[in-house]
């Protein structure tokens, strides 16, 4: 099982993540079957909604304080968009290169051995480029229960003000 994982199994271990802090945070999280708006998971508390593309990699791009993804053009185009009812974000999920350290099972309790970072791309510029854009994920902007809580508030400040984007 040690090497590169497939796409699925990536897929699987970061809808995993994100379920956990949701549950402990509280939130829904709807999946979605088809990723034809750049969407895999919506998380909602009350009435709120955020949007979440899902990446996973076991070999991330470092960069001075964080990590680097290239995302899609047409995903970035759609998760940027104002005209969403859900401020659309990139999450990206660090797992260890050996796929067989990724969860480890203990009688009393499971560890996944992974660290995902989010950026919020609602109302970002337009990219010149046609095929991919690098999305900075700083460090600071680690996935948790309280970084959720945190997009929960730009989703009601951006409903409440009618904001065109927040960078």
């Amino acid at each position: 099982m040690a090497g590169e994982a497939t796409s699925w199994q990536k897929e699987q271990i970061s809808r995993a993540y994100v379920h956990a802090l949701a549950s402990q945070g509280g939130y829904t999280v709807g999946d979605w079957n088809v990723d034809k708006d750049g969407v895999d998971v919506t998380l909602r508390d009350g009435g709120l909604m955020v949007d979440f593309q899902l990446k996973c990699t076991q070999s991330p791009r470092t960069i001075r304080g964080g990590y680097s993804f290239d995302l899609d053009v047409e995903t970035y185009n759609k998760l940027r968009s104002r005209e969403r009812s859900a401020p659309g974000h990139l999450v990206l999920l660090v797992v260890p290169p050996n796929l067989e350290l990724w969860v480890t099972q203990h009688s009393d309790s499971i560890v996944l051995a992974c660290h995902g970072y989010w950026a919020c791309l609602h109302g970002r510029d337009s990219v010149a480029s046609r095929a991919t854009t690098a999305i900075s994920l700083p460090e600071e902007q680690q996935l948790s229960v309280k970084s959720m809580r945190g997009m929960f508030e730009m989703a009601r400040s951006i409903l409440l003000s009618g904001s065109p984007g927040v960078h």
